[in-house]
């Protein structure tokens, strides 16, 4: 995500600085103890994000709205927001740019990985994406022996192009990071 912030001319933003700390117990401290956790960032920061992945063991089904319900109750709403991803942040991976596959260790390999992934039943040919973003990320590097590692995220953070992601989660951090740090201040 530090990557991603960085790249504020993409995101239709001025340049801000932004610092990510990742919750101990990740996803469900979040959303168990996300209000919490970020308030005392509240004095040290002009905005706050809960960012978490909605596919998780014991995950509810509306993770959003009780979030957004609790940051509004505790009289954060106006200075942090949730971004839910569903089902998880592997699914902004998936685009067609070929940083994709470079990052991936797919580059030059036959058959290319749409097509590996399709055969392994892992990617309908119908579906604009693969339907467990995580597992085929991870079956993908397990193919190739290559280690999974945040480093391949930052690389496809800094280097694939935004504008054709339209994933409802991806669109929704852009218009929160907008309103609140636009272009011009």
């Amino acid at each position: 995500m530090a990557e991603l912030f960085k790249r504020h001319a993409a995101l239709g933003i001025r340049r801000i600085a932004a610092e990510v700390v990742v919750h101990p117990r990740r996803d469900p401290g979040v959303f168990r103890e996300g209000v919490e956790f970020v308030r005392p960032f509240q004095k040290k920061y002009q905005h706050g994000l809960l960012l978490l992945d909605a596919a998780w063991e014991g995950a509810p089904p509306d993770i959003q709205a009780q979030i957004d319900r609790a940051l509004a109750d505790a009289g954060l709403g106006g200075w942090a927001r949730a971004i839910v991803i569903a089902p998880e942040l592997e699914i902004w991976v998936w685009t067609d740019s070929p940083y994709v596959v470079e990052a991936l260790g797919w580059a030059g390999r036959k058959p290319v990985l749409g097509d590996w992934l399709r055969q392994k039943g892992l990617w309908r040919a119908s579906d604009p994406k693969p339907s467990d973003p995580k597992s085929a990320v991870e079956s993908a590097l397990y193919e190739v022996r290559k280690p999974r590692s945040s480093a391949i995220y930052r690389t496809l953070a800094k280097r694939v192009s935004l504008e054709r992601c339209q994933d409802a989660a991806f669109l929704h951090l852009r218009k929160t990071l907008q309103e609140w740090f636009g272009a011009t201040p």
